[in-house]
């Protein structure tokens, strides 16, 4: 299974409710069969520009980063689940590399 970073900005909320929202969110993807590896909460910021969803505008937003594995069929049905969220301002999944082992230039030799 590939390794994918979701970034997550939620509606600004208290504590509690985006817990909650942050607890759906890891149940739907492991409720399609991903593993999820690491969630990272970046805090809660100002927007760069105002965000308008779900009839709904928004300034200020929580960003959050997941790290899961997954089969790649799945990410369809849940970008769709995610954009019907209405605690969801934006998700974004983004695929990552596989480390790449360093190595040693060859460079010049002496």
């Amino acid at each position: 299974m590939p390794r994918y970073e979701m970034a997550l900005i939620l509606k600004a909320m208290q504590r509690p409710e985006t817990a909650a929202v942050l607890r759906r969110t890891v149940e739907t993807l492991m409720a399609r069969g991903a593993v999820v590896r690491d969630l990272e909460s970046l805090g809660e910021r100002r927007l760069p520009y105002r965000i308008t969803k779900h009839n709904q505008s928004h300034s200020r937003g929580s960003y959050f980063l997941i790290d899961f594995y997954a089969a790649p069929d799945i990410l369809i049905s849940l970008l769709d689940h995610l954009h019907r969220d209405v605690d969801v301002v934006r998700p974004t999944v983004l695929k990552k590399d596989p480390q790449v082992p360093s190595r040693k230039c060859c460079g010049l030799q002496q």
